[in-house]
């Protein structure tokens, strides 16, 4: 599974929300920094060749869709993220989380909880 870039992983959220959608309903989708119909056709023409998307044909146009699974990605995402900076240790992750007060006391206890539940 190739890296995706930034914009690139944008245009695969609007995807997975959408399951199918020609590039003016992905173009519909973006609130920000809404690129050029003609970039936006090559940023999902790239996500094709990566392996990401493919399409149906209807006449010249194309309609889009996912065949990577949100999850799948959101797996490969996250483990790489593990792996490169947090020396692959969940601790590390939690730990992380905790020193930056992202993470509350109450929704670590659930953590527990889960895990304890899982043994």
């Amino acid at each position: 599974m190739q890296k995706l870039t930034n914009k690139e992983e944008e245009i695969m959220h609007i995807l997975w929300k959408l399951e199918k959608a020609f590039v003016k309903d992905v173009l519909a989708e973006i609130q920000e920094d809404k690129p050029h119909y003609n970039t936006l056709s090559t940023i999902i023409r790239n996500l094709e060749e990566k392996g990401y998307v493919s399409y149906n044909a209807f006449g010249k146009t194309h309609q889009y869709f996912p065949i990577v699974d949100k999850e799948a990605y959101k797996e490969r995402f996250m483990n790489t993220a593990i792996e490169n900076y947090f020396n692959n240790s969940y601790k590390n992750v939690v730990s992380f989380f905790a020193k930056e007060e992202k993470i509350s006391v109450d929704e670590l206890k659930e953590i527990i909880a889960l895990i304890e539940k899982k043994k």
